[in-house]
């Protein structure tokens, strides 16, 4: 019978049985050391057909005993080698490898990793066609691993690798370059050429949010040159600039109606991993250095507050002290190029401009670390000194009263009473709560409907071209162009917002408090 009939009719000369015999006999062989001759059989050329048909088997077992015997350079030169002769069917071997990389947990994810990244890549170079999904699959087996390693946050956790997070990022590194390279090189864009990008740039946008969002990197005084983590922060920039993505279009037009990057299916799909991601790629830039040569040097100190103080909110709404605390790093990087009283009260209007105060709030009430409770009220000073004064009169009017009565209820309890909060409950709840939830309710409907007028108005009013007038509580405001009154109308519903999540959070408070309160004075009685 001639090798062409045999493989060709080799499902019907193996048994289920066989499968179970093979792999036996193979790790028999393997625990007792007959290595050479194993790796001798497997080369004979007239057991091919065997091996292209059972090989499969042999991998895992292989891969065991390449981490069993971890310093045994002889032995395991010789278990890369059969590895090498055993990958002979891509499309299923592919598969394989990333079943056995699915399979560890704790350390052993990152030394089932390291052992078969090259195989994996050596798999993935042997496809004949739909590499770009052979690829994303591959890194997306591979990120969801590398998501349930700890991320690693001193200087001697960094450096001691206990769980092998870093030596990972490494390796992920030398994996994913040959496929930015090949898209790099390729002459035409093919389709599957775009696909390969694609997949590239979810990787790049899944990195940038695990590991990099929580990790902790090293000052310059601490061989800032040698930090694993930034290394692959900086390899995963540079990739996306070098697949069409640089940093400037990706961070400066992330949330914007008008996109100049032709990707919004992860905003869409994907809209808080991304908003994290971004959010991630600011702090890299602008408060680590990676990469900060390619932004224009144009741009002024208010400009890029403006867009990265939406970053800026996104990490203050975290509760993790390694995700927030960066927060207030990049807060503090962009005030600091701002002179003081010069930051114009227009920027107020700006929603994220409102709410990254009250995160600072929360981190000076909230954080139980003292050091950043001092560091979000240093902000905050910060902040308020760089505002002009019209600026700073907006933001104490949005945020005082009911800021000041969160404040007092999170910090004094109703069994204590000292600041005698509690005893005027009552009158607070009738007097200022309800009365605003009735004005926030009415205000918000009366914006609403002059928001909706407006734009039916429109075209009516760009035709004659005539200013517009806004009556506001039976008095009209002076005379404004159109466009200028629909900010003014969106403005003043962000704000009427703002105050609504706060009194949320008021009411919330209350509701917590008295119920505990209630329950310790049953449970003593």
């Amino acid at each position: 019978i001639s090798s062409q009939t045999i493989q060709n009719n080799r499902k019907r000369y193996f048994k289920e049985e066989d499968f179970g015999l093979f792999q036996i006999a193979g790790q028999i062989c393997l625990e007792e050391g007959h290595i050479t001759q194993l790796l001798e059989i497997i080369q004979n050329e007239k057991n091919k057909v065997i091996f292209n048909t059972m090989g499969w088997n042999l991998v895992g077992p292989v891969v065991r005993c390449l981490l069993w015997n971890d310093k045994e350079d002889d032995k395991r030169k010789d278990y890369y080698q059969m590895l090498d002769l055993l990958l002979c069917n891509p499309k299923e071997l592919l598969l394989g490898l990333l079943e056995l990389i699915e399979e560890p947990s704790g350390k052993q994810i990152s030394q089932i990793i390291l052992l078969l990244l090259q195989p994996l890549q050596t798999v993935i170079q042997k496809l004949p066609n739909n590499k770009a999904y052979s690829v994303g699959l591959a890194l997306s087996t591979l990120w969801s691993q590398l998501f349930l390693l700890p991320v690693p946050y001193s200087k001697e956790q960094i450096q001691t690798d206990d769980y092998g997070l870093c030596q990972c990022c490494k390796a992920l590194i030398g994996l994913t370059k040959p496929f930015v390279e090949e898209v790099i090189d390729a002459k035409e864009n093919s389709v599957e050429n775009e696909k390969l990008k694609d997949e590239l740039l979810k990787f790049c946008l899944k990195s940038l949010k695990c590991p990099l969002l929580t990790a902790q990197f090293l000052e310059q005084s601490e061989e800032g040159e040698n930090d694993p983590l930034k290394f692959f922060a900086a390899e995963i920039i540079g990739f996306l600039s070098a697949i069409g993505h640089p940093f400037p279009k990706m961070i400066f037009n992330h949330g914007r109606k008008k996109k100049t990057w032709n990707y919004l299916e992860f905003e869409e799909e994907e809209d808080k991993q991304l908003a994290d991601s971004m959010a991630s790629l600011a702090y890299l830039v602008f408060v680590q250095g990676i990469s900060i040569d390619q932004l224009p040097m144009v741009l002024s100190p208010s400009y890029l507050l403006q867009f990265n103080v939406g970053h800026i909110e996104v990490f203050l709404q975290r509760t993790e002290e390694s995700v927030f605390s960066k927060g207030l790093e990049l807060l503090e990087n962009g005030l600091l190029r701002i002179e003081d009283n010069s930051l114009l009260y227009q920027y107020l209007e700006i929603k994220s401009f409102l709410t990254a105060p009250q995160g600072l709030v929360k981190v000076m009430t909230l954080c139980p670390i003292e050091t950043l409770r001092k560091k979000g009220l240093a902000m905050l000073q910060l902040y308020i000194n760089k505002l002009d004064s019209q600026g700073k009169y907006t933001l104490f009017r949005i945020m005082a009263s009911l800021n000041l009565l969160r404040y007092l209820i999170i910090k004094d309890n109703e069994n204590d009473n000292q600041t005698g909060v509690w005893t005027e409950l009552g009158k607070i709840e009738n007097n200022f709560l309800k009365p605003l939830h009735t004005g926030l309710n009415m205000s918000k409907a009366h914006y609403e409907a002059e928001i909706k007028n407006s734009q039916e108005n429109s075209q009516a009013i760009q035709k004659s071209k005539d200013l517009c007038s806004i009556t506001v509580g039976g008095e009209k405001m002076p005379n404004i162009p159109p466009e200028m009154q629909l900010q003014v109308l969106h403005s003043a519903l962000f704000t009427f917002d703002l105050i609504e999540s706060v009194l949320a959070r008021v009411e919330e408070l209350i509701e917590i408090k008295t119920k505990s309160t209630s329950e310790e004075n049953t449970g003593i009685k």
